[in-house]
């Protein structure tokens, strides 16, 4: 199993809504991350995401703090572990639909993420 955190990030400079929520999947060395406007709810319809470059592991233990370089500021607000269990890639950090099964408080069950033209759509259940 890997780990997963989700994260409220607000005061980034390149946000124009002023919040949006990080949704961090462990991939090796880093975390792969897209940004969500939204929490994915059960059964809900598919998301726009928007993919970011890695994130430092470290997000996943810490609870909030400021991002560097002057970003703003995270908090996490879900957190848990996750079974990849289909992968259009020989690993996750090149994938672009990945199926998983994630069990955290707030986000879990199947989640399915896949690129959409030059975006991507998330989907939870």
């Amino acid at each position: 199993m890997h780990r997963f955190a989700l994260l409220e990030h607000v005061g980034a400079p390149d946000d124009p809504g002023g919040r949006h929520f990080d949704l961090l999947l462990e991939a090796g060395a880093a975390c792969r991350t897209w940004r969500l406007m939204v929490v994915p709810t059960s059964g809900g319809d598919p998301l726009p995401a928007m993919e970011l470059p890695p994130h430092r592991l470290e997000w996943l233990e810490r609870l909030e703090g400021e991002v560097s370089g002057g970003r703003g500021f995270a908090r996490r607000v879900d957190a848990g572990s996750y079974e990849l269990l289909s992968c259009d890639a020989d690993a996750l950090i090149a994938a672009t639909e990945m199926v998983l099964d994630v069990d955290g408080e707030t986000v879990a069950g199947r989640l399915r993420l896949e690129m959409v033209g030059d975006g991507w759509a998330v989907r939870l259940g």
